[in-house]
């Protein structure tokens, strides 16, 4: 069945066409965002939700969203989608940061002008009949220090741009390395103060956290140099509002240009009606060009990873790009495979689980591998988890998670091997891939073995005696299980031994219990795997 997918915001017909095209049943609703009872009544029949800034994906939205594996935001801010909840519900979060980068730093640019040279209030006082030219004396951009706070991508565009206008750029981001600010020829600042003591100009361009919130505080405000003019189109909350208001009625901030607010859509606000202040409601992205891009773009990751398994811009997992999920595919399920046999095996609660990739394995998608492999093992305590909800699972209880990478040390050109430490023991699996593109179990418990995995499995270990073979075929036999394949091990001769069998069904309590009742097995489990 194709996958179904539901658009609940205004898109563009083109994105919609990319859906069909690619062979994916689309919903094109964009007035249902807006409805919470009916979007809560019909987001269980979708595979994938794409929207824009109107829909609110809540916990209660995601509670009835049974089937949903993805939502796609048409665009960079996600606050309207509860990203913790979607991750419990196993659920990506996927958005377009860069559909719109062009479009927001050239309106960052466009609000310099207009605080510079007051042209809002200017026009609205000439379309009044008045020509008040002495009124509007404005300031040139050239030559003046442009602060910028935060010089990721939509940053860097807007030091790019100011540089071609003759500005002195300095930036204040603690991701920003000497070498990658001598290539934007701007000037790095370690210190935020020293920043707010320069420059002529602030412009802010950094997502909203713990970290950035009210990063531009009284405090800090009040650290400016007279007259300065700030700019804000990257998120609300980064400035104070009541004390930027203050500071401009002052005179102490010479002119504001906002597009963000911290309550939007904006009705009120301490900085409305302040003639230093010029206001757009949550312009950045707004360009024709911008909307079609992101559009464009939220479809393609979204068809991607619904045919594919491809994860682009994901907000909570690893990306996994189109040429990685076909390398990748079959150690992903390795991975799920792998953790699906140790949570079986495991009752007592999990302390660490420490995961070794050697070789091939080590030069893959690591995060993505973990993910999976972390899923496989969490679905013995919940079969609902997948790749997006376990490692948040994983980490609310507590467990520590390790990852060691080497190179290729044995036979194998590469293989993965996880081992989960509880208060009683440690449980070791190891496996591969083979050519054939099949995942085998390679090493259970440190004994080397060779076996497929099938969707029906039965795991024994005993004393390494004679007598087991024929236990093992007659009882499955005398109860009508097929054998499909047959793999032993033992660390030694007359040591710890280890069967596992591939059986065409699950085999039954009652051939379980005979088994038991030879002596011959300290542990029968009988094991599932999605093959599928």
């Amino acid at each position: 069945m194709a996958p179904k997918v539901l658009i609940s915001d205004k898109l563009s017909d083109a994105a919609v066409q990319i859906f069909r095209d690619r062979g994916i049943d689309v919903d094109f609703m964009p007035e249902v965002g807006k409805d919470k009872e009916k979007l809560a009544e019909i987001i269980g029949n979708y595979d994938g939700l794409a929207i824009r800034s109107a829909t609110k994906v809540t916990p209660s939205i995601l509670e009835k969203a049974t089937n949903l594996k993805v939502v796609g935001r048409a665009g960079i801010g996600t606050d309207n989608v509860d990203k913790d909840a979607a991750s419990k519900h196993g659920v990506i979060v996927m958005n377009t940061p860069f559909g719109n980068m062009i479009t927001t730093a050239e309106h960052a640019i466009a609000m310099m002008f207009a605080v510079a040279r007051q042209i809002p209030e200017a026009s609205a006082s000439t379309h009044a009949g008045k020509w008040e030219k002495s009124k509007f004396m404005g300031v040139e951009l050239t030559g003046k220090t442009l602060g910028v706070i935060g010089a990721g991508n939509i940053g860097g565009i807007v030091c790019d741009r100011a540089r071609g206008l003759k500005m002195k750029v300095i930036a204040y981001d603690p991701f920003l390395s000497e070498e990658k600010a001598k290539q934007m020829q701007v000037e790095k600042i370690e210190n935020l103060d020293d920043l707010l003591k320069r420059a002529d100009f602030i412009t802010l361009h950094v997502p909203l956290t713990d970290q950035t919130r009210n990063i531009l505080s009284k405090e800090n405000l009040l650290k400016t140099k007279k007259g300065v003019r700030i700019i804000n189109c990257a998120r609300g909350g980064l400035v104070d509002e009541e004390a930027l208001a203050e500071l401009l009625k002052s005179g102490h901030v010479a002119c504001a240009g906002f597009d963000v607010f911290v309550e939007e859509p904006a009705k009120e606000n301490p900085l409305f009606n302040l003639p230093n202040v010029v206001c757009t409601p949550h312009l950045g992205a707004s360009t024709t060009e911008a909307q079609e891009n992101v559009a464009l773009q939220v479809a393609e990751q979204m068809a991607d990873y619904l045919l594919t398994g491809a994860v682009t811009n994901a907000l909570n997992m690893p990306n996994v790009t189109a040429e990685e999920a076909k390398v990748m595919g079959p150690w992903i399920k390795l991975a799920d495979h792998l953790g699906n046999f140790i949570g079986q095996m495991t009752d007592e609660p999990i302390k660490a689980i420490n995961i070794l990739y050697d070789g091939y394995a080590a030069e893959m998608n690591l995060a993505a591998l973990n993910c999976s492999l972390i899923a496989g093992i969490m679905k013995s305590v919940n079969p609902d988890v997948n790749m997006v909800s376990a490692p948040l699972i994983a980490k609310d209880r507590g467990i520590k998670i390790s990852t060691t990478n080497q190179a290729q040390t044995g036979a194998f050109e590469g293989y993965i091997k996880v081992t989960v430490v509880t208060e009683q023991r440690e449980r070791s699996i190891a496996g591969t891939v083979f050519s054939d593109g099949k995942p085998r179990f390679i090493q259970i418990k440190g004994i080397n073995i060779d076996a497929e995995v099938g969707a029906h499995m039965l795991y024994t270990t005993n004393e390494d005696v004679p007598g087991i073979i024929g236990a093992l075929g007659m009882t499955l036999g005398g109860m009508g299980v097929n054998i499909a394949n047959f793999t032993l091990g033992r660390s030694a001769a007359k040591g710890e031994a280890i069967a596992l069998l591939y059986v065409d069904e699950p085999v039954p309590a009652e051939a379980r219990a005979k088994l038991a009742e030879t002596g011959l097995f300290r542990q029968i489990k009988p094991l599932s795997f999605d093959v599928s």
